[in-house]
């Protein structure tokens, strides 16, 4: 078998427990929750007016006429099937309430990004041809005004918080519910149903088209997979991931097909309280999220007596992670031990997530394995998931009753993957986009007999067990020849509660180095603890050689893990920060390494690579 010339050598396939039917609409999903539980809370969001502590609620069935309404009221507006409707917004009930409208009625959902420029809106809605633009605020609508004249297929604007909705509605009075069914009904499986922009960390943006079929067949996969976090009753999944992005609208629709309660918020500063007064069953975050919760729980208990406890009640649960990951029964020393940490420390972490959290799911970046190791032993298992924006979401997912630490699981139901022969991990299945809007091209290239090359290295166990060693792309080969995928050194770094990223070089260079960002908060709350005194800006962090001996012990743990050749031998902290505004960041948060590296060119060939004097 050979794929672009290059040979598949591994391949395993997780066969589906029941046959799927994906040639569907996906408003069949919410229709079918609406028909099987109408009065059971299927949107909750945050309520106003009980001084944004409390949560208002849409039952199944509410929420489904509503999203008939808006339907209608695309109708009434002239929406067509195969127009693209963009929705500008941070995530809320509306911008779900908007999608499945939109893509009820055979039209495309173009998600942007709220933080994109306005210079990204203009060339979004372009490439896509929106036709209709939904901006969350005054602001957004500015945005979209300010390129107005630029988009010549763009028509109507409307601001959801100045009654967008509303103004919406109005415009489908007119329109019979017998006319939107009929439009349902029109649009199914192989049509598209969304064109979602990657955010572009090694180039121009481009847009990728999922179809009906494509989400309709991940949600009914992932249904199947792991019916604990989306079939069983009563489940809960806070939702604060931005919607633009592919992970979250997966979620939104695996909530309407199977039993979860969609919570939707998007103020980070609130999300702790949020967990205790929404209790979610299933937690989604990137890893950062969990650094910083273990950082903030080693903050806490200081330097002193209660911080040894601490560092010994990490080590403990660690070590009863790696015993129970070995197939071995703990000892009674360590039953013991970790009973006793159970009582004091482990139940007050978890209390973090809410009362009735029951496991986490992280992704979109490497996982340290000594903290997937932490939260396992502590009883709140981290999987570890992976996917792309062109695979509608997830792969592949650990199961909590399968976790195995250091792999990011088996592809779920009906999903085969398989190894080239250059490591490159490939992905195939009805998930795997339709291809990418006007680059025939990108798509032949990337696409080639039903395979998507994923542009990730990686190895499948003999049982289907996934690992990712590193991205092509982003794969570092020093002058003396050595390969060193960066991900794993990074991710190790950035469990240091000071560092805020970090960014491995050395392509074609002596030896591999680092530059590291600080947390000013993170940071100097770390300084308090150790009875030092806070800085008043990231320079001054910088300089501290407080904080530079905390970094060079982080840089030194993760050291331990490799080969003296792939060591981090050097590094700089930086003054600055990594952001989206400077262009460093992409709107998913993944360092943009290329222009990293150019904007530090300077500090890069003069001061950590010093050339050597004739």
């Amino acid at each position: 078998m050979t794929v672009n010339s290059t040979t598949i050598v591994k391949e395993f396939t997780n066969p589906l427990k029941e046959p799927i039917d994906d040639d569907i609409n996906l408003f069949d999903f919410l229709d079918r929750r609406a028909r099987r539980d109408p009065d059971g809370s299927m949107v909750e969001h945050k309520d106003a007016t009980a001084g944004g502590n409390g949560w208002a609620s849409f039952s199944a069935a509410e929420f489904r006429d509503l999203v008939v309404e808006l339907g209608r009221g695309l109708i009434g507006l002239g929406v067509e099937k195969g127009d693209s409707v963009s929705i500008v917004s941070h995530t809320r009930w509306e911008w779900a309430a908007l999608d499945m409208a939109i893509m009820a009625v055979g039209a495309l959902t173009v998600p942007v990004y709220e933080t994109n420029s306005d210079a990204q809106v203009k060339w979004i809605f372009n490439d896509s041809q929106v036709t209709v633009a939904f901006a969350e605020d005054d602001g957004q609508r500015d945005k979209i005004e300010s390129v107005h004249a630029d988009v010549p297929t763009l028509r109507n604007v409307f601001v959801i918080e100045a009654g967008g909705l509303d103004a919406l509605k109005a415009y489908g009075r007119d329109v019979s519910e017998e006319r939107f069914w009929d439009r349902k009904r029109e649009a199914h499986g192989d049509d598209l149903a969304t064109i979602v922009y990657t955010s572009g960390s090694t180039g121009t943006p481009k847009g990728v088209e999922l179809t009906h079929r494509n989400l309709a067949f991940l949600c009914l996969s992932a249904m199947q997979y792991m019916p604990r976090a989306c079939a069983w009753p009563d489940r809960r999944l806070l939702l604060f991931l931005p919607l633009s992005h592919v992970f979250a609208r997966f979620m939104e629709m695996l909530s309407f097909c199977g039993t979860l309660t969609l919570g939707l918020s998007s103020n980070m500063k609130t999300i702790v309280k949020d967990f205790e007064s929404f209790g979610p069953t299933l937690l989604l975050a990137v890893p950062r999220v969990f650094e910083k919760v273990y950082n903030a729980a080693s903050q806490r208990a200081g330097s002193g007596l209660a911080g040894k406890m601490f560092l010994r009640a990490a080590d403990v649960a660690r070590a009863w992670s790696r015993t129970e990951q070995s197939g071995e029964r703990p000892g009674w020393r360590q039953r013991l031990a970790h009973g006793f940490y159970e009582r004091v420390v482990y139940r007050k972490i978890r209390t973090i997530f809410g009362p009735n959290a029951d496991f986490a799911i992280t992704g979109g970046a490497p996982m340290d394995a000594n903290l997937s190791h932490f939260f396992n032993g502590i009883g709140m298992p981290l999987l570890e998931g992976y996917g792309m924006t062109e695979t509608c979401g997830p792969v592949c997912v650990s199961l909590p009753e399968n976790n195995r630490i250091g792999t990011i699981g088996m592809p779920m139901s009906g999903i085969t993957a398989g190894i080239a022969d250059d490591g490159e991990l490939c992905v195939r299945g009805p998930l795997v986009c339709h291809g990418y809007h006007n680059h025939p091209e990108v798509t032949a290239e990337q696409i080639v007999d039903g395979w998507l090359h994923t542009g990730d290295l990686g190895d499948i166990s003999a049982d289907g067990f996934i690992s990712i060693t590193g991205r092509k792309k982003d794969l570092i080969i020093t002058a003396g020849g050595k390969n060193v995928s960066p991900g794993l050194l990074e991710a190790a770094v950035m469990t240091s509660p000071v560092v805020n990223q970090c960014l491995v070089i050395g392509d074609r260079k002596p030896f591999v180095a680092a530059l590291v960002t600080i947390d000013q908060a993170d940071a100097n709350a770390w300084l308090e603890s150790q009875g030092a005194q806070p800085e008043a800006d990231l320079a001054a962090l910088a300089a501290n050689p407080i904080i530079h001996a905390e970094v060079e012990r982080a840089v030194n743990a993760a050291n331990d893990g490799v080969s003296r050749a792939e060591s981090i031998r050097k590094f700089e902290i930086l003054p600055d920060e990594f952001t989206q505004d400077n262009g460093m960041l992409t709107a998913s948060l993944k360092t943009r390494r290329k222009q990293i590296v150019e904007h530090y060119r300077e500090l890069i060939d003069t001061v950590i690579y010093v050339p050597k004097k004739k």
